[in-house]
């Protein structure tokens, strides 16, 4: 890193003021996860960066993901994943080490770096406190034989249905940082596996977070020539999935945006997880990173 004097430290952090001043005492909900994790060194760069939103009486909520390190787990265990429609189905074995890693190992694991960097960081899942009920989802895939559709049962897969803020009320304000894993309970209580930007677009809905920040593999969403778009409404977004312009992954993440957007969030901001303190050039500067959906 280049020396900048004391003057220029200073100004920078004059210049963050009235950033800090739009978000204080603000609820900003951050979903980390898979290759944004990346290795030691970020993932520590990112626990400093949420415990200085926590010292300028910002009030994060971190929600994190954990698809490549399930992938690892599962392969050193044997176990074979089955996939229809390109989803993975999650199978009783499967969701045992679903819940070890996510709620274990990956949960712990951001919970300790946040705390060494100064901290107070809460580990939790979606079970704890009841605080995410969801339903089983269901897919549907057309055979390519008979053309007819038919229902891919996906195993211990849910959607989020209710959140019940009961848990997260007496955590965010008092100076501790809630770290979820997206796992939820079912009515029968089977616990369910939730995709972590669903997850996190439900609870920072039912907090009506001022932000939500998904960090992602990518810079945020480009258009057409591969530019990225800084800023897009709700009508926009939806124009651009009906042209074709955002595909493939982008798609849930997008529709998850809207979701979020829908439920009260002021704003959805998609950007790439692996820039150093994304989380701050987005909060803190004018020029802002990602691209932000609004209404």
């Amino acid at each position: 890193m280049t020396d900048i004097s004391p003057l220029d430290q200073a100004r920078i952090l004059s210049e963050a003021l009235p950033h800090m001043q739009q978000y204080d005492e603000e609820t900003i909900v951050i979903k980390y996860g898979g290759h944004a994790m990346g290795d030691e060194e970020t993932a520590k760069n990112f626990a400093r960066d949420i415990v200085l939103l926590e010292q300028t009486a910002i009030n994060p909520v971190v929600v994190h993901g954990g698809g490549p390190q399930i992938a690892t787990m599962l392969k050193r265990l044997g176990i074979v994943s089955e996939f229809a429609a390109g989803l993975r189905i999650t199978d009783a074995a499967t969701i045992e080490i679903v819940e070890m890693v996510l709620a274990g190992s990956v949960n712990k694991q951001i919970v300790g770096y946040i705390n060494e960097a100064g901290g107070k960081a809460v580990g939790l899942s979606g079970k704890d406190g009841n605080m995410v009920k969801a339903t089983k989802t269901t897919r549907t895939i057309v055979d390519p034989d008979s053309h007819i559709e038919k229902a891919v049962d996906l195993g211990f897969v849910g959607d989020p249905e209710k959140v019940d803020l009961t848990l997260l009320n007496q955590l965010i304000g008092y100076e501790l940082i809630p770290v979820l894993a997206p796992l939820a309970t079912s009515k029968e209580g089977q616990t369910l596996n939730i995709n972590a930007d669903t997850f996190a677009g439900a609870i920072a809905g039912a907090l009506k977070a001022k932000r939500l920040l998904l960090l992602t593999d990518v810079p945020g969403v480009l258009d057409k020539s591969k530019k990225l778009i800084p800023q897009l409404s709700v009508k926009d977004a939806r124009k651009l999935i009906a042209d074709g312009t955002i595909s493939g992954g982008m798609i849930p993440k997008v529709e998850t945006c809207i979701y979020a957007l829908e439920q009260g969030v002021q704003g959805v901001v998609i950007i790439d997880g692996k820039m150093q303190h994304a989380v701050l050039l987005e909060l803190f500067t004018n020029q802002g990173t990602g691209t932000l959906i609004h209404k």
